[in-house]
């Protein structure tokens, strides 16, 4: 039965794993093991992600009217903001390939089954509250910078993006934000749910063990928060569809960077 804890792990011992430094070669190398794990099943893996485009294809029709119209782009980047725990079940087929057990696709599900459950939900409760806070700041920012005459059509709003000095203006001020955001949730989870997957240590030692991994590796860490930033951009543009292949990528290539940066547990 799964119990919650928050500050320590089950022993109520509040746990500080080893943290490897790692180089620029090994977020590429961990990639590579993500794309192996995908092309094991990529039929399983590809059926497994397809609620991400369709999803993403939901938002973009919900914010299609004028009003909601400049809300797509922070709703897509969002995406990234919210990408921890989407991948939970990824993590959980490349744990169980990495073992040799059984990794088919209906086994991503055995994550409610973890000791720390409830953990990760809490964990994923609070990205869920940053994406919110994100979609806020972005919002305000439009309004303060455009005001609240919104455009009637998508080209109108393009010319008002790209076409005036307010329009760069939120451009410049948009991406800066949306760097602070996405460079404080790169930093608290980039090893927070595969730990927590791993050993039931609570989601306070897993997000200070995520700090401290970040810390010990910046460039690394910036790099791979990069290249996750950049995949699902591109990802999105084909109607989201590209989010079916680039979704498990990289939820199985975090699983192996977390390997790299979180040295095993001393039995």
């Amino acid at each position: 039965m799964t119990a919650f804890h928050v500050m320590s792990g089950a022993d109520d011992v509040y746990s500080r794993p080893v943290i490897n430094k790692i180089g620029l070669a090994d977020v590429f190398d961990a990639i590579r093991l993500g794309m192996m794990d995908f092309r094991e099943k990529p039929s399983h893996y590809v059926f497994l992600c397809l609620m991400y485009p369709i999803a993403g294809i939901f938002l973009a029709v919900a914010t299609s009217s004028a009003n909601l119209l400049p809300m797509i782009f922070p709703l897509i980047a969002g995406f990234a903001l919210i990408g921890p725990l989407a991948a939970i079940g990824l993590y959980e087929i490349s744990r169980r390939r990495e073992v040799g057990m059984d990794s088919s696709w209906r086994h991503a599900m055995e994550v409610t089954r973890s000791p720390a459950f409830p953990s990760i939900v809490t964990g994923g409760l609070m990205l869920f509250a940053f994406f919110v806070v994100w979609l806020v700041a972005a919002q305000t920012l439009y309004l303060n910078v455009l005001s609240d005459v919104f455009p009637r059509s998508i080209s109108a709003f393009f010319s008002e993006i790209f076409g005036t000095t307010e329009g760069m203006q939120l451009i410049i001020w948009g991406n800066l934000i949306g760097f602070g955001f996405a460079l404080i949730v790169l930093a608290t989870t980039v090893v927070t749910f595969p730990i927590l997957l791993d050993r039931d240590i609570g989601l306070v030692a897993a997000m200070e063990t995520s700090l401290r991994a970040t810390f010990a590796s910046p460039v690394p860490v910036l790099c791979w928060g990069l290249i996750v930033a950049v995949s699902l951009a591109v990802a999105t543009i084909p109607l989201f569809v590209g989010l079916a292949l680039v979704m498990p990528i990289l939820g199985h290539s975090t699983w192996h960077l977390y390997r790299k940066l979180v040295a095993p547990p001393i039995v």
